[in-house]
């Protein structure tokens, strides 16, 4: 390609990832975020099969990784008086291998710092696309003109809703919302994450392996679809207190610890659809183009997805063959990865108690857990990764 002025819209994982090959082929990437610094703390994401970690080892990053892994925990639900009902072992939610996304995100950014301007606090108001390239206009007042601009910025996509449409018509809720937070360690919290369910509602804790003196909360509720500010923690503070109120267990104790959360992660459980990825010079990555809030192993997808989008344009006459081909190769692995986050809501907070009852009755049973986390590993592993020229080692 003639043009190698690359804009990617989101610092999270998707971008830094796609930034980092795309330095390595030459290009010029900048990576804009609208949050004024890195996001520290957040929940922990993993990796999972050959396809997962053979990028990863590409990368030069899993040896990393694995350093700051946080290890996993086995999952273990109780009723009201925390007696037993179903324990899950560590690699159910773990993976092979699980990390922080705010660690994820920083390994990420500093993989890729030396070939890559990173610009925080600035978002991209404007999108215009000419002849040769893409004028861009930024919530700072900055302009600029690049030859592609990459929406790799969430489920709910900046870049995606100035290019392709609002939000509405791509993203589609799933009855769930999700919320995590960081809480002083409780003296009964074990090393586990531990957690009760009233129909439609889950709220748990789990101590941070790499840091003991904290504990993670994590809930959900089920909820038709909610209106609120995404930037306005205090008000999500109160929806999250409001639809929990009346649980018993440890639940009004973990809720006590809301008010002085510093960080706050609340979203809709939510899934993504674009009939294509690309339009023009302008293309979408990860949870932007084919997301799910949770349980679509949307971080493996992106990590994956970076690696295809940049090889493909650094290995195709133009923009256009490229993304073609970048679609192609991952829609249907990307795809199927998702599917895997349409029943997670149900299945963390099934919304009554028969359906509790019979997902604790199912999971005890070692032959149908084993079966379930062997389809998890082929729905990630069902792609051969392409061998681009000077990909394959890290520098």
């Amino acid at each position: 390609m003639s043009g190698k002025n690359v804009l990617i819209s989101g610092a999270s994982v998707a971008g830094p990832a796609l930034a980092y090959w795309l330095g390595r082929y030459g290009f010029r990437p900048t990576v804009v975020e609208v949050a004024p610094e890195p996001r520290e703390g957040g929940y922990a994401v993993d990796f999972r099969g050959p396809t997962h970690l053979g990028v990863l080892e590409r990368m030069g990053l899993l040896d990393r990784i694995r350093e700051r892994q946080t290890g996993g925990m086995p999952i273990r639900f109780v009723d009201e008086r925390e007696r037993t009902l179903l324990r899950l072992p560590t690699e159910f939610a773990g993976g092979a291998v699980e990390i922080r996304r705010s660690d994820l995100s920083e390994l990420l950014r500093e993989h890729s710092a030396d070939i890559t301007e990173y610009r925080f606090g600035d978002s991209i108001s404007a999108l215009t696309e000419t002849a040769d390239g893409v004028h861009v206009t930024f919530e700072s007042g900055d302009e600029g003109t690049f030859d592609l601009v990459i929406g790799a910025d969430g489920l709910h996509s900046n870049v995606r809703a100035l290019a392709f449409g609002p939000e509405r018509e791509y993203v589609k809720h799933l009855g769930y919302y999700v919320a995590g937070w960081e809480m002083p360690s409780p003296s009964w919290l074990a090393q586990e994450a531990v957690g009760v369910n009233t129909p439609g509602k889950y709220v748990s804790a789990a101590v941070d392996h790499l840091n003991p003196a904290m504990a993670g909360a994590y809930v959900l509720f089920k909820s038709p679809e909610l209106r609120y500010d995404r930037r306005d923690v205090e008000q999500q503070k109160r929806l999250i207190a409001e639809n929990l109120a009346g649980m018993g267990w440890r639940t009004p104790e973990i809720l006590g610890t809301l008010p002085a959360a510093k960080q706050l992660y609340f979203d809709s459980i939510s899934r993504a659809d674009v009939p294509n990825w690309s339009t023009g010079r302008i293309a979408l990555l990860g949870d932007a183009a084919c997301g799910a809030t949770l349980g679509g192993m949307g971080t493996g997808t992106a990590i994956v997805a970076a690696y295809v989008l940049a090889g493909e344009l650094a290995n195709s006459g133009d923009h256009r063959t490229a993304f073609t081909r970048y679609e192609n190769l991952l829609r249907e692995y990307a795809t199927e990865c998702q599917k895997g986050g349409e029943g997670t809501g149900k299945f963390l907070a099934p919304d009554t108690r028969l359906k509790t009852w019979l997902r604790n009755k199912s999971l005890s049973n070692k032959l149908v857990l084993k079966l379930m986390l062997k389809a998890g590993e082929e729905r990630s592993s069902n792609l051969t990764l392409p061998d681009y020229p000077h990909a394959t080692a890290a520098r």
